[in-house]
C-alpha cells in the first residue's frame, strides 16, 4: 500500500560498460588489441576516455567478420549516423561532411577496408 510521506527505496544499479560493450562475440584477445589500436573514433578521430561513449563498429556490415580489419572502436555519434550504410556512400553523408570525415581523415584501418572495398 502506499502512504503519503514515504518515499519508496530503490537500489541503484552501476553499470561495468566494459562488460557489457562487448555483445558481439570477439574473442578477448583481438578485443584487447582492438582497445590498445583504437584510443580514439576511427571515423572522426574522437578520444574516448573515462565516461567516454565509444561503440564497436563492423566497418563492413556484416556481424560474421570478425577480424582485425573489421572491427573497430568509434563514437557512438559516428556509429549512430553509419548504421548499416555502405562506408563510401556513409564518407558522402551530410553527417560526415559537417564534421570534416572523409577517406583521409579517418584511421588506418577504416582506409584499409576503403581500399579492398568492391568497386
Amino acid at each position: 500500500s502506499f502512504c503519503f510521506g514515504v518515499v519508496p527505496q530503490f537500489e541503484i544499479a552501476t553499470v561495468d560498460w566494459e562488460i557489457l560493450i562487448n555483445r558481439w562475440n570477439i574473442p578477448d584477445w583481438l578485443e584487447k588489441e582492438i582497445y590498445a589500436r583504437d584510443a580514439g573514433c576511427v571515423y572522426c578521430g574522437v578520444t574516448f576516455g573515462i565516461g567516454s561513449h565509444r561503440s564497436w563498429e563492423h566497418i563492413v556490415n556484416d556481424v560474421r567478420i570478425i577480424t582485425r580489419n573489421n572491427i573497430a572502436l568509434c563514437c557512438r555519434a559516428c556509429n549512430s549516423s553509419k548504421g548499416a550504410r555502405l562506408l563510401a556512400e556513409w564518407l558522402g553523408s551530410a553527417y560526415c561532411l559537417r564534421r570534416g570525415i572523409d577517406g583521409q581523415s579517418v584511421a588506418d584501418v577504416v582506409k584499409l577496408a576503403l581500399e579492398n572495398s568492391p568497386r
